[in-house]
């Protein structure tokens, strides 16, 4: 394929055409309008081969999970997703992989609205960088933090961690932990709820030692986490014989859900809308007045861990 049959494809294969898209692909620019009222939030994140995603990761995976992870940081900040930008750098232009490409991120994006409105193709080794563009009126902050706030997270934590293993020969790797890992969940609604309730938030991609530790720093706080409330799946706790490996849960990374914080006051309201949305959300801790963040076991003792998340250049 040339790049402009490339283009093509790209244009005549998504299904979302929002209003609010002066002028999308096919021009200079992109003209986009934003809501009277409302703020724009910008993200951007690349996916690199071999260190975002294994080798023999599917197109469609790939397609996915590099527009989920950035909708998840839309999702960090209560942002409403609208539109995404996209460099696609390829070695060659196979069609059927493109093919498979574009299935996994159109599919997403159109379960969010989101429309594709330029980018960039070029030769290369395979990466991916995505930029989403959304709406917010009152945004989630990671510096806003209070002491005595609550702690908590959705879903589980480490089955993505879990999934990573069956693309190195492990073959006794749960479908939903190989599922999470390719595929994680944005969690748009949540973030949306949080924008009217939560006191601070951050996604989970780097590991909840280290993502929390951002939270911690940029709002001047510590926290203290007991270890026994971390969320983990019936699918984890099999893996490690009911003993489970916190360091792997805590500092892996790619969970991508929330951690979030709210006033002790707003608790029954996260409870309330945990079950009327099937998402469970577990407090895990509760932010201190310390300097440092701080793990103790069901015994209250301190917990120190060696690795505190991913990190490129380490």
């Amino acid at each position: 394929m040339t790049e402009f049959e490339l283009i093509y494809k790209l244009i005549n294969t998504q299904t979302v055409q929002r209003a609010d898209v002066v002028t999308g692909i096919g021009d200079d620019c992109a003209i986009l309008s934003v809501p009277e009222g409302y703020s724009l939030a910008v993200s951007m994140d690349t996916l690199v081969k071999g260190v975002h995603f294994p080798d023999s990761a599917s197109a469609y995976c790939i397609g996915y999970k590099a527009l989920a992870v950035n909708l998840s940081d839309l999702a960090a900040a209560g942002a409403i997703p609208a539109w995404v930008s996209l460099s696609l750098t390829l070695p060659v232009a196979d069609v059927d992989w493109i093919t498979e490409f574009v299935r996994g991120v159109f599919e997403l994006a159109e379960r969010y609205q989101v429309q594709l409105i330029g980018g960039d193709t070029c030769s290369g080794p395979l990466a991916v960088t995505i930029q989403a563009h959304g709406f917010v009126k009152k945004p989630l902050l990671r510096s806003t933090a209070s002491p005595g706030d609550l702690i908590y997270v959705s879903a589980v934590l480490g089955d993505a961690a879990l999934g990573l293993r069956s693309y190195q020969g492990d073959t006794h790797i749960a479908q939903s932990c190989i599922k999470k890992f390719n595929q994680p969940e944005p969690r748009i609604e949540l973030g949306l709820w949080l924008a009217q309730h939560a006191t601070a938030c951050i996604d989970i991609s780097d590991g909840l030692i280290s993502d929390l530790g951002h939270i911690c720093s940029q709002s001047q706080c510590g926290a203290e986490i007991m270890l026994n409330k971390i969320p983990l799946s019936a699918e984890f706790m099999d893996y490690y014989h009911n003993q489970p490996d916190y360091q792997t849960a805590l500092s892996f990374g790619d969970d991508y859900e929330l951690c979030f914080c709210v006033n002790k006051n707003a608790a029954k309201e996260v409870e309330v809308y945990s079950h009327q949305s099937g998402l469970a959300l577990s407090c895990i801790g509760q932010i201190s007045t310390a300097d440092s963040l701080s793990f103790v076991d069901q015994n209250n003792k301190t917990v120190t861990f060696n690795e505190k998340g991913f990190e490129h250049f380490k």
